[in-house]
């Protein structure tokens, strides 16, 4: 497997120090839906307002990057971009590089080792295809130019950290379950928690769910990555997962902790299923690049128990 190229790289504007996230909120809530991964799915933003529409209280969301994925047809790329554009958002990779012409991060995904050659071209075939859409929305190009690539949101007495990748870069992989429960990334934690000043990142990237807590310098703190609200998470499930943050839990809730009298918990996103793999193969069937990389997650969900993203005992760190 190639350790750089396009899929693999992170390109330098990618990166930022966790220290930026010391700062004054842009972000005051009494209920935060973060949704990452949309990657598309429209089906998937009438579950999100259902949702949204049970709460006591209207949610403030936002939308963490990598919203546009599948949505190559310029209906539903039109419609992605119109409903976010009323919310709060960040840009992901996805949005970076369909916002720009060629260069040399492909999809942007900084994809690891443990990730196949031939998935990493997959991925940079989907981006190109989506990139001809994109060209189609000049106005949404440069609105997605000019997302922040991460924000930060008071909720009670908690900071919280909304990024797409990690607390040091766009494509980051250091929130990805695994890494979270290695105890050789314990001090890499640590000092992104310390550096940046807050209790909670909330992010998304790695595709895959976990929410860990941690106890820095016998304070709690938490990471929450909601895996993907557009794709199944779990082995057997067929509805996607937010990360919702509050001081009044949820009854709906998959799982969750509690970090400074404030609830960081995992939704499902339960999509009208049926109909996203309509629209899905409709638009990359069988044969296409998107088509090998995720239909059978979509349509089974991937190898991954839902046990695996809950909390395990704090780790201190």
């Amino acid at each position: 497997m190639s350790a750089a190229g396009p899929g693999r790289s992170c390109p330098a504007s990618y990166r930022y120090a966790p220290r930026v996230f010391d700062r004054a909120p842009e972000i005051h809530a009494e209920v935060l839906y973060v949704v990452g991964g949309l990657y598309g799915n429209v089906e998937a933003l009438a579950a999100l307002q259902e949702l949204a529409a049970a709460e006591a209280s209207p949610p403030t969301i936002v939308f963490n990057g990598d919203f546009h994925w599948f949505d190559v047809t310029p209906a539903e790329f039109d419609a992605v971009g119109r409903f976010v554009a009323r919310h709060l958002a960040t840009r992901g990779n996805v949005e970076t590089e369909i916002a720009l012409e060629e260069s040399d991060a492909g999809c942007g995904c900084a994809y690891p080792l443990d990730v196949s050659d031939a998935e990493v071209q997959r991925s940079n075939e989907i981006l190109a295809r989506l990139r001809e859409t994109a060209r189609r929305f000049p106005i949404e190009r440069s609105r997605l130019a000019r997302l922040a690539m991460h924000l930060v949101a008071r909720v009670g007495a908690c900071r919280v950290a909304i990024v797409h990748g990690d607390a040091a870069s766009l494509a980051g992989w250091g929130f990805d379950g695994a890494r979270l429960d290695d105890p050789a990334h314990a001090r890499w934690i640590e000092s992104m928690f310390r550096d940046a000043r807050v209790d909670v990142f909330a992010s998304s990237h790695t595709c895959l769910p976990a929410i860990r807590r941690f106890a820095v310098d016998g304070a709690g703190r938490a990471v929450a990555n909601n895996g993907a609200a557009g794709m199944p998470n779990f082995n057997g499930r067929r509805h996607g997962v937010i990360t919702r943050i509050a001081r009044a839990p949820s009854a709906a809730a998959l799982y969750g902790v509690e970090v400074g009298g404030v609830h960081v918990e995992a939704l499902a996103l339960h999509y009208d299923e049926a109909r996203w793999r309509s629209r899905f193969l409709a638009a990359w069937p069988e044969g296409s690049s998107a088509h090998a990389s995720y239909f059978r997650r979509i349509a089974e969900g991937p190898r991954f128990e839902l046990d695996a993203a809950r909390p395990r005992a704090a780790a201190v760190v």
